[in-house]
């Protein structure tokens, strides 16, 4: 088992103690203000794109128009939703995937799987390590960068991975989410979705 792997643990066990009454609380209020289920879980690409089932609170609502059919994101996402995005707080359960070894403390954010086929050869080294709850793209701008400079933050980080990096990024991390930074993207309540790079930059 590796430093990295030991520190996953030791750190992910520690937050989801010290943290619990918090989540618990947290878990009621999700409840309350949108219903069941409280927990959002989706299939993500993790080491080497291989699928796991990742865990947040939820922060939409299931609203859907006269056909049936899901609103956007904008309009499902609550005043207490965005708050809880804002604050990362919907991102916690996602220490239970670091302790079962899914995901780890830092890395590339985990994306979706329909992106796969999409990623160009350099785009796809992201998954050449776990994805993580934090990551060198989220204290660099998070939500408000393009996806290209997403990628490049990404690969970087691959690249020059160290244990003195995760902890500087762990720091940042907590600046960036005191200070409500890259919460959003232009024109859009969420990040908005990935449709692939033009073929002439594809390598």
């Amino acid at each position: 088992m590796d430093s990295k792997r030991i520190f996953d643990i030791a750190a992910g066990a520690f937050a989801l103690i010290a943290l619990s009454p918090f989540l618990l609380l947290n878990a009621t209020l999700v409840r309350f203000f949108l219903g069941a289920p409280v927990f959002f879980r989706q299939d993500r690409p993790g080491l080497f794109g291989v699928p796991f089932a990742l865990i947040k609170f939820r922060t939409m609502t299931d609203s859907k128009d006269a056909e049936g059919r899901l609103l956007s994101d904008g309009d499902r996402l609550t005043r207490f939703g965005k708050l809880l995005r804002s604050t990362s707080i919907d991102e916690l359960p996602e220490l239970w995937n670091v302790i079962k070894g899914e995901m780890s403390i830092v890395g590339p954010r985990p994306l979706l799987l329909e992106y796969l086929p999409l990623y160009n050869a350099h785009q796809a080294r992201r998954h050449e390590v776990k994805p993580g709850m934090t990551g060198w793209a989220q204290v660099n701008g998070r939500n408000a960068l393009t996806w290209e400079e997403r990628f490049k933050l990404d690969i970087w980080y691959v690249e020059n991975r160290s244990f003195s990096l995760d902890l500087k990024i762990i720091w940042l991390t907590v600046y960036t989410v005191l200070n409500r930074r890259g919460i959003g993207h232009e024109g859009s309540a969420t990040m908005e979705k990935f449709k692939g790079t033009p073929q002439a930059d594809r390598g």
